[in-house]
């Protein structure tokens, strides 16, 4: 992989991640979370930097385990709560 293909992806995971912070319904903040994470163990594997790469692991868990919570402990529910209009 080129330089300039791995510095654009540090770059864009950077992006997506700063940005998932603007989105109003949680779901959506969450998935950009895991995203962004994905997009960075990527990086991590590309430039071998295991930090980066356990880090962004914890990140997207983190996140997954905070979006499908609600879905794991009722199986019903399509939407989280919070996403649905007031």
């Amino acid at each position: 992989m080129s330089a300039l293909f791995i510095a654009c992806l540090g770059w864009s995971a950077t992006a997506v991640f700063v940005g998932s912070y603007f989105f109003v319904r949680p779901s959506l903040l969450r998935g950009a979370q895991m995203f962004g994470a994905l997009l960075w163990i990527i990086y991590g594997l590309l430039i071998n930097a295991p930090p980066v790469i356990v880090a962004n692991i914890l990140v997207f868990a983190a996140a997954a385990w905070t979006a499908f919570r609600k879905t794991i402990a009722d199986p019903k529910t399509v939407h989280m709560s919070s996403d649905l209009p007031a």
